[in-house]
C-alpha cells in the first residue's frame, strides 16, 4: 500500500519546512541593539542631574543631530531638562579640531551638569562560509525498509553559501561636569548585529541606552504618558 509511505514523506517535508521558518522567525524577532555591558560609578549612585547635555560623535552630522534629538527626549524626565548638542554647540566639519575652550563655556554657560556621549567604537566583519548540507530523516526510521525510503527519497539538499555579518558597537559615556575635567559616571557598550543603516542602529541605541541607565539606577523610571 503506498498511502504510509506518502504520509511519512509529507511528514517530513512538514517538519523540515516548520523547521526552516521557525529558524528565520528566531532570526528576525531580535533587538536592533542589544545592551552588551554597562558600569555604574558608586560615587554617583541616588545623584539625580538636572541638566544633560547630549552629544553624537559620527561623521554624518544628519545623524548626528536626530541622534541627538531622540536621545535628549527619551533621557528627559520631570525636573531633568536635556539639550540636544545641535541646539547650542556648533556644527562645523566632523574633521575639524575640536574647539574644547568653546564647549567648556558653552557647559558653564547654560548651567549643564552632566553630559552624554555616544560614539562608534568598532565595526567588524565576519566572513562565514556555510558548507553545503543534506536533510535526512530522524535515526529511528532506518529500522524499517519503507520508513527509510519514505524518508530519504524527498531528501532536501543545501548547496552552502557565503554569508558576511557586521556588528556595530557604539559605547555610550555619561559624565559630571562638576570637575575641571569632567567625572566619569556611567558608560554602556551596546552592539547591532547587521544593521541596515547607520539611522536603525541610532534608532535602538536611544531606545536601549536609557533604559540601561534606568535599570543601573542613574536614571528615575520614565512614566508613561498613555
Amino acid at each position: 500500500m503506498s498511502f504510509p509511505y506518502f504520509t511519512s514523506r509529507q511528514v517530513l517535508r512538514s517538519a523540515l519546512l516548520l523547521f526552516f521558518l521557525l529558524a528565520v522567525l528566531a532570526a528576525s524577532s531580535g533587538k536592533s541593539v542589544k545592551m552588551i555591558t554597562s558600569w555604574l560609578n558608586p560615587n554617583y549612585a541616588g545623584q539625580t542631574f538636572h541638566k544633560i547635555l547630549v552629544i553624537g560623535v559620527a561623521q554624518n552630522l544628519e545623524v548626528r543631530a536626530d541622534l541627538e534629538d531622540a536621545m535628549a527626549t527619551q533621557i528627559a524626565r520631570p525636573g531633568i531638562e536635556t539639550i540636544p548638542g545641535n541646539h547650542i554647540l556648533l556644527r562645523p566639519d566632523p574633521n575639524a579640531s575640536l574647539d574644547l575652550a568653546y564647549l567648556r563655556g558653552q557647559i558653564s554657560e547654560n548651567h549643564i551638569d552632566a553630559v552624554v556621549v555616544s560614539r562608534l567604537l568598532k565595526v567588524d566583519k565576519k566572513v562565514t562560509v556555510v558548507p553545503s548540507s543534506t536533510y535526512v530523516a530522524p535515526y529511528p526510521y532506518y529500522y524499517s525498509f519503507y520508513g527509510y525510503l519514505g524518508a530519504v527519497y524527498p531528501t532536501l539538499y543545501d548547496p552552502g553559501y557565503t554569508r558576511e555579518d557586521t556588528t556595530v558597537s557604539v559605547e555610550t559615556n555619561v559624565y559630571a561636569t562638576s570637575k575641571p575635567e569632567g567625572d566619569l559616571v556611567w558608560n554602556g557598550v551596546s552592539k547591532s548585529f547587521n544593521p541596515k543603516s547607520a539611522k536603525k542602529v541610532a534608532d535602538g541605541l536611544v531606545k536601549e541606552v536609557p533604559k540601561q541607565m534606568e535599570k543601573d539606577g542613574l536614571l528615575p523610571t520614565k512614566v508613561s504618558s498613555n
